[in-house]
């Protein structure tokens, strides 16, 4: 894994997923140059780690990757996300083309390229998806609470505040990026920076449960997926 950035509000976050150091390299200057910011993955492995930590509004996939090709990720993104993707194909791969936006890709442009030319791929791409993605969590409604991630609280409908440990911030955090997705005990360890075992995950949950639920013994919102893990539903999903 090489940069797993947050991008800038307002600016589009574009993962570059390609096993040459050069084409990355270039790729990535020429983006920022054109105001995106940019993380890069040298395989789809890579790219799917790098996922877990940060948002994307796009991203660039090469097809001839080892370990998990460009469209083994594809299918893979496409069984769980609509997130924009455009694949890099060699010249003249016509079926590397087709199979791709058959799967689901956005788009494609076949090697080699003008940088200027998947620059305004992007921006087309983004135009047609709606612009770069929303991530503020200051309005995530949890219940009857409104999560104020960057001030440490909860409030309620009624003005009552609860104050969050960093802990439960950074849980809480993580489960609302993935709202609506099972979390494992270990992803949720691994994006919260703690003890991978399951007794810490399950205490900190506990926590944060008391603070959120009605009846924390019966939980509405942050719900255990028996033999899997964790996941959030916000009032969007209830």
């Amino acid at each position: 894994m090489e940069k797993a950035l947050f991008s800038q509000a307002d600016k589009p976050h574009v993962l570059v997923v390609d096993d040459d150091d050069r084409i990355r390299t270039l790729l990535s200057r020429f983006l920022r140059d054109h105001d995106f910011v940019v993380s890069t993955a040298k395989n789809g492995n890579d790219a799917l780690d790098v996922l877990k930590c940060a948002y994307f509004d796009v991203l660039v996939v090469d097809v001839m990757m080892p370990e998990k090709n460009g469209l083994e990720l594809t299918q893979e993104l496409r069984a769980t996300s609509d997130l924009p993707i455009l694949l890099l194909t060699a010249l003249g791969e016509v079926n590397d083309r087709i199979n791709g936006l058959e799967i689901g890709a956005d788009d494609y442009l076949s090697k080699p390229f003008e940088p200027k030319e998947l620059v305004l791929r992007l921006r087309s791409i983004l135009k047609r998806k709606g612009g770069v993605v929303n991530r503020n969590l200051d309005k995530l409604v949890i219940g009857k609470w409104v999560f104020i991630s960057d001030e440490d609280k909860l409030v309620s409908d009624t003005g009552e505040e609860v104050r969050l440990t960093s802990v439960e911030v950074k849980l809480l955090e993580a489960l609302a990026r993935h709202a609506g997705k099972i979390l494992s005990r270990e992803e949720l360890a691994r994006l919260c920076g703690v003890d991978g075992n399951d007794r810490t995950v399950d205490v900190q949950i506990t926590r944060l449960r008391k603070k959120i639920e009605e009846d924390n013994r019966v939980p509405k919102y942050i719900q255990t997926i028996r033999g899997q893990g964790y996941l959030l539903k916000t009032n969007k999903e209830t």
